[in-house]
């Protein structure tokens, strides 16, 4: 009598943080160029635009991804950037170009305390978090432009949403180098080694 022996098949999950990083550097980097009106302000519709149909959807994936490899800090903060950038894509969609709205000051300023959950669980991965603190900055100074219907607030969030594309983009290339080189290549400043993968095809840390 023959015996069928159990197969497992192993299919070990790449990070999905360099997708999402990347997807926040289009977005805060489109609209900082409408805030500091390196575009004229009738653009936003096109910026708000590709936040609904690019940031939003590819971040979205990025938390599932996250959850599934259980990683809820990364999956956390990628699901409030999904949501957060589509609330701020579709608010404007709607709205006369340049208009500041005291409604998406509000879903603004709610996202940045949002974020500050995600970016306090990530301090063993400093970059991962400093993406996540100037994503918590960037939301709440703009939400209080709005509040406030402040051209001076609308441009220092511009000049922060400046920064965090570039550190976005630096965490993409360093999180991408490392998954291919299977070694870090560009700091990251982690506090503790990745540590060793307990079940098969599971990721500890993104």
């Amino acid at each position: 009598m023959s015996t069928v022996e159990p197969r497992v098949v192993v299919r070990p999950l790449a990070t999905p943080l360099p997708l999402g990083f990347l997807a926040l550097c289009i977005a805060t980097l489109s609209f900082s160029a409408v805030q500091l009106h390196w575009i004229p302000a009738s653009q936003g519709h096109t910026v708000a635009l590709a936040a609904v149909a690019l940031t939003a959807p590819l971040q979205l994936l990025v938390c599932v991804i996250g959850f599934l490899a259980r990683d809820p800090v990364a999956a956390t903060g990628m699901g409030v950037l999904a949501g957060s950038w589509a609330a701020a894509g579709l608010a404007t969609l709607s709205a006369p170009p340049g208009a500041l709205s005291g409604g998406l000051g509000i879903v603004l300023v709610g996202a940045g305390l949002a974020m500050l959950v995600p970016t306090a669980s990530a301090l063993a991965k400093p970059v991962a978090a400093l993406v996540m603190g100037i994503s918590a900055l960037r939301f709440g100074v703009t939400g209080i432009a709005h509040l406030a219907a402040s051209d001076q607030w609308l441009t220092v969030a511009g000049w922060i949403g400046v920064v965090l594309a570039a550190v976005s983009l630096y965490a993409a290339l360093a999180f991408e180098l490392e998954a291919t080189a299977k070694r870090p290549v560009l700091p990251l400043l982690r506090r503790d080694a990745v540590a060793t993968d307990e079940e098969p095809g599971v990721r500890s840390q993104l």
